[in-house]
């Protein structure tokens, strides 16, 4: 049995890893009995185990220790190219976040629920902030600080920074309504961002990183972070230049910040815009006359000719990034004058660890399913669609549930192993 910490190997049966003394059992739900990890039934009563007991630990994460909750393909990642990153000069966007009245919070509630509320926000602070290979630098007791774009480097940082942002609250929303159900205070975080540079220093096994920020990198996004309202995403002048195409904004206006001797522009992140690519940002602009290409919009216009007849066809176009593969799509969709249902989807570097993300965007153009839209809302959508591609696609009604994150009321699906689902 291989320990989840350390990775070495322990015999079969034992409750606590014999090299570094961490609990590798479970605990089955139906008798409390303990489970070595890995089993689908409990031994004792029979029970069928859920996924999250199947995968579920006792382990305590140390936030002192970057090892401890660092994903491992990112770990992976950082320690087999540290020997390149250190010394090196990183252009990063830095993520302060922190609760709004935790002193309040800390004064209402005994030391255990505060403890629990905020592994709880943790929890969706280190999901969202590595979703998009950001690496937390530092907890301070009621929020997180993280760097996009080091040790790891992105050159769309600032995207990948403002996406865990807009995530982070959303999911929040959620996880305050159930705090207040439990446990009564409003619980919000506001966050800060900003964008300069670092100097990365040495990196540690554990994951552990020294960096020296240049300027006020790292100043200006706390200061972005304490003067965001409850809830809200401050972003410093520097990081709306990089990414004001993406997002949309509310200016804010230019405010005295603790430290600078100028006024500081500084905007409020609200939501993700319609511009998602280059080529959307040239098409707001107003694109230049399309010339050449004209045999290969040929073999394209034939092949579709043949999905007319009823011959489903796929074409591959291949090129270097930046040949204009983007462009070509969207000419030969211009020049399509058959009413036809077109269908796009793209992949996004900063979501590639996002699982089925262009088939989740397909999915959602095909059911015309909006975002935040109701649950009955998308539930109608679903209904309706199937139906019109047959009867016999209504018993995957569940799947599609499931595919896109809504409760799924179906004994028979939650019957379902993992693998099977």
């Amino acid at each position: 049995m291989k320990c989840f910490t350390c990775q070495s190997d322990n015999r079969e049966g034992v409750k606590f890893c014999e090299e570094c003394g961490t609990n590798i059992a479970i605990v089955c739900s139906g008798c409390d009995s303990r489970i070595p990890v890995g089993k689908k039934y409990c031994g004792e009563c029979g029970k069928k185990l859920v996924r999250d007991e199947i995968t579920q630990t006792d382990q305590v994460i140390d936030y002192s220790r970057p090892d401890s909750y660092t994903p491992k393909f990112m770990a992976e990642k950082i320690l087999t190219t540290r020997s390149s990153l250190e010394g090196e000069r990183k252009q990063v966007t830095v993520f302060f976040s922190d609760v709004t009245g935790f002193t309040s919070l800390s004064e209402k509630l005994d030391p255990e629920t505060v403890h629990q509320i905020m592994d709880g926000c943790f929890k969706i602070l280190m999901e969202e902030i590595h979703r998009y290979e950001g690496t937390i630098n530092q907890f301070t007791g009621d929020g997180v600080m993280a760097l996009f774009g080091a040790p790891i480097s992105h050159e769309d940082h600032a995207q990948r920074a403002c996406h865990a942002a807009l995530s982070i609250q959303k999911a929040l929303m959620e996880y305050s309504r159930k705090v207040k159900k439990e446990f009564g205070p409003d619980f919000k975080m506001r966050i800060g961002l900003n964008s300069g540079p670092v100097v990365v220093g040495a990196i540690g096994d554990d994951l552990r990183m020294d960096y020296t920020a240049v300027g006020d990198t790292t100043n200006l996004a706390a200061r972005m972070e304490s003067l965001a309202e409850p809830g809200g995403i401050l972003i410093s002048d520097t990081t709306h230049g990089l990414v004001k195409k993406y997002f949309q904004f509310e200016n804010l206006g230019k405010v005295a910040i603790k430290g600078k001797k100028d006024l500081q522009m500084i905007y409020k992140l609200t939501s993700v815009s319609d511009i998602r690519s280059r080529l959307d940002a040239s098409k707001a602009l107003g694109l230049i006359e399309y010339i050449g290409r004209e045999d290969e919009m040929h073999d394209l216009q034939k092949a579709f000719e043949k999905v007319k007849t009823g011959h489903g066809q796929v074409v591959g176009i291949a090129g270097e990034a930046g040949i204009g593969k983007s462009r070509f799509v969207f000419e030969m969709h211009q020049r399509t004058k058959d009413p036809c249902r077109y269908i796009e989807s793209r992949c996004f570097q900063y979501s590639s660890n996002i699982p089925f993300l262009p088939m989740l965007e397909i999915f959602r153009s095909y059911f015309d399913i909006g975002e935040g839209e109701s649950e009955e809302g998308i539930n109608k959508k679903l209904k309706t669609r199937l139906e019109d591609l047959g009867k016999y696609l209504i018993p995957p009604l569940p799947t599609f549930r499931h595919f896109l994150s809504l409760p799924v009321r179906d004994n028979q699906w939650e019957s379902l192993d993992p693998e099977e689902k």
